[in-house]
């Protein structure tokens, strides 16, 4: 069993938490339009303060925050798992498929259907429909990814699975670009940029309990986790079905991946990086300490994430898919190095 290191855990939790403290406020006040602390206290208390000023805080900022709180903590608990099931630490939840098979679906919204699809009396258009449409392709290449899971026995042949997968969807995905339209490629591209703002207030109840249901069953395994750092046999030994367990956090963490990469796009780099922050401060693999530490982080993370992809105010906003990076790459840079 890996070693415990409770300063090691009490230091992270401080530090997160502190981190979390300071850019909740920040996410509320950053923007396109610069408003005062005491505007947002008012926006957010005052049921008769300035109509503007609270639409802008309750409709536009309050949704991206809690999109962010939620897209990062379930980003780096996806990650986390993930890299332990494969044995990889530079394993990410974009190996699952997931965001493959929700830009696949994207792309059968914006580029084969324009944007709009009716269906009987029912019409779905916009971001409803890039929504559903992402989130089912992205089910489907979990469902996929599950069942090679169920009949695959090494972690290897799966690996190999879910990126044949990826690339077969990546190759549909170009045949539909070649034959859409400007409008609807550039659509599809904005897409891809990845954004906080596709989450309205009335939705985020649903995007939490997608979010939240699978971390409950994924703090409820930290222990077949901590047994599979030794190896499967070690935990098959223990009395752990280990292909059951696999395909079963396999499940979960792809379904956190579908919400996401649905909901806010191709972001999925969070999870890459998160989980080595919270190695480097606990000095631990075990985890029961890592989980707690990564959703903290991950909320952390997300939220610098927004508050910099609004920074350029009023000449509009940075492409969050390209936030992600710059913030995860030096920490893989420094495991290569410290590998070496």
């Amino acid at each position: 069993m890996p070693p415990l290191c409770p300063n090691s855990y009490g230091f992270s939790m401080k530090i997160s938490l502190t981190l979390l403290f300071l850019l909740l406020p920040l996410s509320l006040l950053v923007g396109s339009v610069s408003l005062s602390p005491a505007e947002v206290w008012n926006a957010l208390y005052d049921p008769t303060s300035d109509p503007t000023v609270r639409f802008i805080i309750v409709e536009s900022r309050l949704p991206q925050m809690l999109a962010a709180l939620l897209a990062g903590m379930a980003l780096s608990v996806s990650g986390l798992v993930v890299q332990t099931l494969y044995g990889n630490q530079l394993a990410d939840p974009s190996l699952l498929g997931g965001n493959t098979g929700a830009s696949l679906g994207a792309a059968i919204a914006k580029l084969a259907f324009g944007g709009s699809m009716a269906c009987g009396a029912t019409s779905l258009s916009g971001i409803v429909l890039t929504v559903a449409a992402s989130f089912a392709g992205a089910l489907v290449v979990i469902a996929l990814l599950g069942l090679c899971s169920h009949y695959l026995g090494g972690t290897l042949q799966l690996l190999v699975s879910g990126v044949m997968i990826s690339f077969a969807l990546s190759a549909v995905i170009s045949l539909i670009s070649f034959y859409a339209t400007a409008d609807g490629i550039r659509s599809y591209i904005l897409w891809g940029m990845g954004d906080f703002s596709s989450v309205p207030l009335s939705f985020s109840g649903v995007f939490a309990l997608l979010v939240l249901l699978p971390i409950a069953g994924v703090l409820l395994s930290a222990q077949p986790l901590n047994a599979l750092l030794l190896g499967p046999d070690y935990a098959q030994n223990l009395g752990i079905g280990v292909r059951a367990v696999r395909t079963r956090l396999l499940e979960l963490t792809g379904l956190h991946a579908a919400t996401v990469a649905a909901v806010c796009g191709p972001i999925s780099f969070i999870g890459l990086a998160v989980p080595h922050i919270a190695r480097l401060l606990l000095h631990s693999a075990d985890h029961r300490r890592l989980l707690p530490v990564c959703m903290l982080l991950g909320d952390d993370v997300a939220l610098l994430s927004l508050i910099l992809q609004h920074l350029p105010g009023e000449r509009g906003t940075l492409p969050l898919a390209a936030i992600t990076p710059i913030l995860g790459v030096p920490v893989v840079l420094h495991i290569l190095l410290r590998r070496r």
